[in-house]
């Protein structure tokens, strides 16, 4: 855990001095706020120690991706991609991060890129996914399911789908868990399109529904961000803005909001819900089929 961390710093403060030396767009600001910086650096290497100690910890059948960690009342939740005899979706739970729970598997494949809800909605557990195949999916819409206990997932709708816009004209998934607002729920998603040089993703941004999150209320018709520096263009897997986790500060609405760039570094960009809502409101392109509850 001492190695990751150590590890983890130096990829991270780089990542985040590129950022903050690129990023000064409309909403996402590039302003070097030290105090703020050492938390954000402080909190994301102990939590990318925390998932690379669960990966090692865990024995996982054939290949496995960290996605995300999760907090829903006073449990974490530790959801990757992996090969359940194709691309699926694991889950596994801690409050101490000292003893580890394995859960079901909420599906079958193929699915991938789950996002948990940070709390029940209307007494159930909430989570979005996008199914799709074992390759390099040419597909997908995000879909939303829910449960009573983490286990038993039904009540299966559909959020949204690909878009007529290039930049997310092929497929779209989940990215960071959404962020309660008064607006609705502000979900951060990748959009991605397919050029003669492979697939480009870039950030979309959208507002659901608090009562009914299958419902879109407002979805930017324009990406949020999209592949431009150096380090989001090339990499292990080029031309990739992918939204992972973000940060929030209740009393001023500020936003840091990470993403993996070129699946090689950690972008960090920062924003206020305000700025970022208002943004997507006035670029809104909601369709008719986002605005359905989902189910037909």
């Amino acid at each position: 855990m001492a190695g990751s961390v150590i590890q983890m710093a130096p990829a991270l403060l780089f990542a985040t001095l590129l950022s903050f030396k690129t990023k000064g767009s409309k909403f996402f600001r590039g302003a070097l706020y030290f105090p703020c910086l050492i938390c954000v650096l402080v909190g994301s290497i102990m939590i990318s120690s925390m998932l690379a100690y669960v990966l090692n910890r865990f024995k996982f059948p054939g290949n496995a991706l960290i996605r995300n960690l999760f907090k829903v009342e006073n449990t974490y939740y530790i959801i990757w991609c992996q090969d359940f005899y194709g691309a699926s979706i694991g889950i596994a739970r801690t409050q101490d991060f000292k003893t580890f729970t394995r859960m079901e598997n909420p599906f079958v494949p193929f699915n991938r890129n789950a996002v948990l809800f940070p709390r029940k909605i209307n007494g159930m557990f909430t989570l979005l996914s996008r199914p799709s195949d074992s390759g390099h999916t040419p597909f997908g819409d995000i879909f939303l399911s829910q449960s009573p206990d983490m286990e038993f997932w039904g009540r299966h709708r559909h959020v949204m789908g690909k878009s007529g816009n290039w930049w997310e004209n092929l497929k779209i998934g989940g990215g960071a868990a959404p962020i309660e607002t008064s607006e609705g729920w502000l979900l951060f998603y990748h959009g991605v399109t397919g050029t003669c040089n492979g697939y480009v993703y870039s950030i979309g941004g959208a507002i659901l529904d608090r009562d009914e999150p299958s419902r879109v209320l407002h979805r930017c018709s324009t990406f949020l961000l999209t592949p431009e520096t150096d380090y989001e263009e090339r990499g292990f897997v080029p031309n990739v803005c992918f939204p992972c986790a973000t940060l929030q500060a209740a009393a001023t609405g500020r936003i840091a909001l990470y993403y993996g760039c070129a699946d090689s570094y950690v972008g960090l960009a920062f924003t206020t819900v305000d700025e970022v809502t208002d943004y997507i409101k006035a670029h809104d392109e909601t369709s008719c089929a986002d605005r359905e509850l989902g189910l037909r």
